[in-house]
């Protein structure tokens, strides 16, 4: 199956108290590479995510935001540090002292020194919250494998075109290649009328033998067999459900292995010609491929 590596998506879920956001886009990688924000305080729900996230895709970079808010009274706790701000005005008393001041110091004064009111870390239902995040969280990564669908069906329209004229041209590869002994046969008899100014008489076995060895080594019906063969698994590869992108890229490598054969025993400028439009289509075959999942 063709899918896209690229796509965002963001869902949102109200429980209350419990207000639940994801947002999720993912890139091209290699590899499966999960990034993972989390809001404060619910950070052992980070293994339950990433599993999640690795049974619904395959490959690509992942960044994730998971924005967990608790307007529950439990999530708004606060108590004030006594001893810090005891020990912050008896300095400030101590101060205005030797200063010659006597006007009391502002509760605003020791407040602007930070710290004296903290909130509290209430004890969190981790399961109960996963829970509620389940969903919010699927929700979000169904958007994306959409979005990553439908961005792999533009791909593999793509795929499908350059397949058929890679196939139109392959099969005009063979068909010249049929002519291949006969010009092998052609050019090394001029070549020995050229050498001999046709004072030594021909022998047409000897002659012959030659041909077919050149003909031998400039045959690529193997290498044409082994292409037709590439082009129907690079289609059923796209047919399959499982993550095609890895398998294509080989699959790529093996296909530009065989043209680059075919171009190296080519005896024909025609020939030869085709050979490089077909693989100017492979690398951007290749090239789209690093884009699929």
């Amino acid at each position: 199956m063709i899918k896209s590596m690229t796509a965002y998506a963001r869902a949102e879920r109200l429980a209350a108290p419990l207000t639940l956001r994801v947002e999720v886009r993912s890139y091209n990688s290699r590899h499966l590479d999960v990034a993972l924000k989390l809001t404060h305080g619910y950070e052992a729900l980070e293994e339950r995510i990433k599993t999640v996230i690795a049974e619904r895709v395959a490959r690509g970079r992942v960044e994730i935001r998971v924005n967990i808010q608790d307007d529950g009274e439990s999530g708004n706790r606060f108590e004030v540090n006594l001893p810090r701000a005891r020990a912050y005005q008896q300095a400030l008393d101590g101060l205005s002292q030797a200063l010659g001041r006597t006007a009391p110091v502002p509760l605003e004064t020791i407040l602007a020194a930070g710290g004296m009111i903290q909130a509290v870390e209430a004890e969190k239902d981790l399961d109960a919250i996963w829970q509620e995040l389940l969903p919010c969280l699927s929700a979000a990564l169904s958007d994306l494998d959409a979005m990553r669908r439908v961005e792999g069906d533009n791909l593999a329209e793509d795929f499908r075109q350059r397949l058929d004229g890679i196939a139109v041209m392959l099969a005009k590869i063979e068909a010249q290649a049929d002519q291949v002994p006969a010009l092998a046969r052609q050019r090394l008899v001029e070549r020995i009328e050229a050498l001999t100014r046709g004072i030594v008489e021909i022998d047409e076995t000897r002659i012959s033998q030659e041909a077919a060895l050149l003909a031998d080594r400039s045959d690529i019906s193997e290498e044409i067999v082994r292409a037709k063969s590439h082009i129907q698994q690079f289609r059923s590869l796209m047919a399959d459900d499982a993550p095609a992108g890895r398998p294509l890229n080989f699959l790529l490598q093996e296909f530009n292995r065989e043209f680059n054969t075919m171009g190296a025993k080519s005896g024909k400028a025609a020939m030869s010609h085709t050979i490089v439009a077909v693989k100017s289509e492979l690398e951007k075959l290749r090239e789209q491929v690093q884009n699929v999942e």
